[in-house]
């Protein structure tokens, strides 16, 4: 019996595992052994997609965390007329498995961004685009949401932007740092309020 080989599954299999290695303990303490070995393939399987360490890493950026990113803080904002209550529900929707998880291991891009950025000109490029795809997308969805009445006419929403995501990964940062979950939701409920004061004070929104 011949088994047929699906070579994309094969590649999904191995950034699967890399991205759950990465994040437990940073992109150089990761092993390819160990990815191997939770993959069950052989180095020539690994180096046929990968053809190093560092072409797995930036794959694990361009495709696994833009993935996660659009998936979780894009994708519910861009659904939602109104952008605020968008990224609101995406915090409110943590769960406590969600807060294990940063307190152990904290964000992974924020993880690649502080060890890789100032050692790899590459992996700060791919990370810078990935925060730029973030930010252009919470600034063009607080635009959308002003000319729709749900969002103040006097805030800058690029500047917004760019303080929520620093809010959300300084939150991150800390809840690693400090490994408490009480860390996490005191972070949660204040960006959770800065979001409702970014409200218009208009009674009805324009549709």
């Amino acid at each position: 019996m011949v088994v047929k080989r699906n070579p994309e599954q094969t590649r999904q299999s191995i950034l699967a595992a890399a991205f759950e290695e990465i994040h437990r303990n940073g992109f150089r303490g990761t092993s390819l052994e160990r990815i191997l070995a939770d993959t069950g393939l052989t180095k020539g399987a690994l180096y046929h997609h990968f053809p190093n360490k560092d072409a797995l890493g930036h794959a694990i950026i361009d495709e696994v965390l833009r993935r996660q990113i659009w998936a979780r803080w894009i994708e519910p904002m861009l659904q939602d007329e109104d952008p605020i209550r968008g990224l609101q529900g995406t915090l409110r929707e943590l769960t406590t498995d969600d807060v294990r998880l940063v307190c152990e291991r904290g964000c992974p891009l924020n993880n690649l961004a502080q060890e890789m950025s100032p050692a790899d000109p590459i992996f700060r490029e791919k990370i810078q685009a990935l925060y730029r795809l973030w930010r252009e997308k919470i600034t063009e969805a607080l635009a959308r949401g002003q000319g729709r009445g749900y969002v103040r006419e006097d805030i800058d929403c690029g500047d917004t932007a760019t303080f929520i995501i620093s809010s959300l990964e300084g939150a991150a940062g800390l809840a690693k740092g400090m490994g408490e979950p009480a860390v996490v939701a005191a972070c949660v409920g204040g960006i959770d309020r800065y979001l409702e004061s970014l409200r218009s004070h208009q009674l009805f929104p324009i549709r």
